[in-house]
């Protein structure tokens, strides 16, 4: 199956996607990776989650201006619909992710 570009990915129609940008670096980074992976568990076929490495493909953390990690971006049909950079708690996140498949 051929690799997906980063656009292809996010205008995925109809599910939400939530993106992580990351380091393997980064110690926050690794505190969010079982929150996110709770966060798609209780919304999975709803959302699709996908973690993108900052030093790795620096022209899409550079697209969305990310200027710190770990930085969570929500997008529906390609457009942003929230963002947030920093740790997040699965409550907070469930619930943003709940509000944007309302």
């Amino acid at each position: 199956m051929p690799k997906k570009s980063f656009s292809e990915l996010i205008n995925s129609p109809g599910m939400p996607v939530l993106v992580d940008f990351y380091a393997d670096w980064c110690g926050p980074c690794k505190t969010m990776a079982p929150i996110l992976e709770q966060v798609a568990a209780q919304h999975q076929g709803k959302i699709k989650v996908i973690k993108i490495d900052v030093d790795r493909n620096p022209a899409a953390a550079q697209q969305f201006r990310v200027q710190s990690i770990p930085t969570l971006i929500l997008f529906r049909q390609g457009q942003p619909v929230w963002r947030q950079a920093g740790v997040v708690s699965a409550q907070q996140l469930g619930q943003v992710v709940q509000g944007v498949l309302k």
